[in-house]
């Protein structure tokens, strides 16, 4: 199927659940049960119109006046469910984090801004080696890798013929960092810039800098998606830094709106998209909202609300199989809620949708493993956990022995430091405009924050901010992944090279550093994270909830085939 008859435009429309009203219109996103026409014919029974559709994995987004459409639709034989039109995800502002939460985004944005006002030990600069970048000596992610001159990037750096989709809030092709390796006619924007949120009237993404509303393929309002792709693919130029492969193609399939909120029918196209396009490896650094845990029949949720989680899972689910059944290998970032994901006992984050945070209808229910945090636990996702300088398990790190594949550096401010620490971060490229925007640079372009580094290399000036999350950790996996795949990899239709998914996996896997348990099990984190962040970790040397099968490793996968 084309891309024209799969994946149709959709509406820049937002709502809220239980809002419509007699004459309001209110968006929903509609999973078919069977086929295409059966699902179309269950939506004019309930008088909806159709505004957007993806026929590749039968899901639609409509609008509708029936204040009783949830319901409804869910009763409806050729209908799944529906669900309102509000995020499924969001791309955490992981600056500096602190020990004042469990590394939720409203946590993790507070302590960024916190950052900003100091407090914060700067890097220290250490000795640069021969063909280094730059800004090497501040990588100690790559080194923990090894992902350097004289180890992966000697022997296999990426082939240009690898294609790697980074789904976020978009990537700034312009970086001097990243427009070497940056493919403009094959990214993808599915994102309407929406600027003020049409409820409470709070900003949202802000002005629109284009009149349509909607960016360019190679533009990044947020930071996130850019910071992804560098740690990924930037490369070896002689400017600032180099990522994990920096001779792979990387792609934009934006599908995260510029404040961070991933909206259902976007990210499902964006997934479907890469299966379309012949991309072989996706990064998915983001997380389910507004249910941090979907759940299909928690009694402490309205049939309402079960039936929207159901969709969001089975829309999110097809999309995920339609990819993978065509070669695309996805990997996601295990989350920061410091949660044994196989585990769950409670959440009382959900919904965390509408705009802000402060308006959420949030409230408190015991889980189990029944629910599912999408799409990093959906089936044939492969799940990163995020790792410090010192080896720990990140303390914001979700963990468990269920969705761990492996792990991968992600930074840890307070590992080994009682004060907060960039240097512990990971640091990548930063746009300009995100950096002038956040108060990031001064007027002359010099940085304000120890968490900001310019370099002016060859003379092009060029930004990399430090982070943390495992956000910044399914990155170094997906490098490497795109490693395997130059390895391994065989011609494909559009001219490039593929490699089946699982056979990428079981490589990654195979090419891991395995890594024990800590001695001391559970594992105490240091003050100042809390107590409460201690951790048990189960498993052996060979695989357990906190490393899987072990750190990813660049160096073994060069040589792997």
């Amino acid at each position: 199927m084309g891309l024209a008859a799969a994946l149709l435009a959709v509406p820049a429309a937002v709502a809220l659940p239980g809002t419509a009203g007699a004459g309001t219109a209110t968006s929903y996103v509609v999973v078919y049960s069977g086929s295409t026409e059966a699902g179309r014919a269950a939506l004019t029974a309930l008088g909806a119109t159709v505004e957007a559709e993806n026929t590749a994995i039968g899901v639609a987004t409509v609008t509708s006046t029936d204040a009783a459409f949830l319901a409804k639709a869910a009763k409806q034989p050729g209908l799944v469910g529906a669900a309102a039109d509000t995020p499924i995800g969001h791309a955490p502002e992981v600056g500096t984090a602190g020990a004042s939460g469990a590394g939720g985004d409203s946590a993790v944005a507070k302590e960024k801004a916190d950052s900003r006002a100091g407090g914060a030990t700067a890097p220290r600069r250490g000795p640069r080696t021969r063909g280094d970048e730059p800004l090497a000596d501040l990588q100690w992610d790559m080194r923990m890798i090894g992902a350097t001159p004289d180890q992966s990037y000697r022997q296999q750096p990426g082939s240009k013929k690898v294609l790697v989709g980074v789904i976020d809030t978009g990537i700034d092709g312009s970086h001097p960092d990243i427009a070497p390796n940056f493919n403009k006619g094959l990214s993808r924007n599915f994102v309407t810039d929406i600027p003020v949120d049409p409820v409470s009237g709070e900003e949202m993404d802000g002005p629109c800098e284009y009149s349509s509303c909607v960016d360019p393929v190679d533009h990044d309002d947020d930071g996130h998606g850019t910071h992804v792709a560098s740690t990924i693919a930037s490369p070896i130029n002689g400017l600032g830094l180099a990522g994990v492969a920096p001779g792979v193609t990387l792609v934009n399939i934006r599908a995260g709106q510029d404040a961070g909120w991933f909206f259902l029918q976007p990210t499902v196209d964006a997934i479907t998209y890469a299966g379309d396009a012949g991309i072989d490896v996706v990064n998915m650094s983001f997380y389910t909202d507004p249910w941090l845990f979907n759940c299909t029949a928690n009694p402490a949720d309205s049939p309402e609300a079960q039936a929207e989680q159901r969709t969001i899972i089975e829309a999110t689910q097809r999309a995920v199989r339609y990819a993978t059944l065509r070669g695309v290998t996805l990997i996601a970032a295990a989350g920061n809620e410091a949660t044994d994901t196989g585990k769950p006992a409670f959440d009382d984050t959900s919904p965390d949708y509408p705009y802000p945070q402060s308006q959420s209808g949030a409230y408190e229910r015991d889980i189990d493993n029944s629910c599912l945090s999408m799409p990093s636990e959906a089936e044939g996702v492969a799940d990163i956990n995020a790792v410090g300088p010192s080896g720990r398990l990140s303390y914001y790190s979700n963990y468990g022995v269920e969705q761990t594949i492996v792990a991968a550096p992600g930074g840890d401010a307070y590992d080994g430091s009682t004060t907060r620490d960039a240097a512990k971060l990971i640091l990548a490229a930063y746009p300009k405009n995100v950096a002038e925007a956040n108060g990031d640079i001064d007027a002359s372009g010099n940085p304000t924050t120890p968490f900001v580094i310019r370099d002016d290399s060859k003379g092009k000036t060029s930004y990399y901010q430090y982070l943390q999350g495992t956000s910044m950790a399914a990155p170094h996996a997906t490098g490497v992944a795109a490693i395997i795949i130059s390895q391994i990899g065989r011609p494909d239709w559009h001219g490039g090279v593929t490699a089946k998914p699982a056979d990428v996996i079981a490589a990654l896997k195979r090419t891991a550093t395995a890594t024990a348990c800590p001695a001391t099990n559970p594992y105490v984190y240091a003050p100042p994270v809390p107590a409460d962040y201690t951790k048990p970790c189960e498993g052996t040397k060979k695989f357990n909830g906190f490393y899987g099968y072990g750190v990813v490793s660049a160096k073994a996968a060069a040589q792997i085939h």
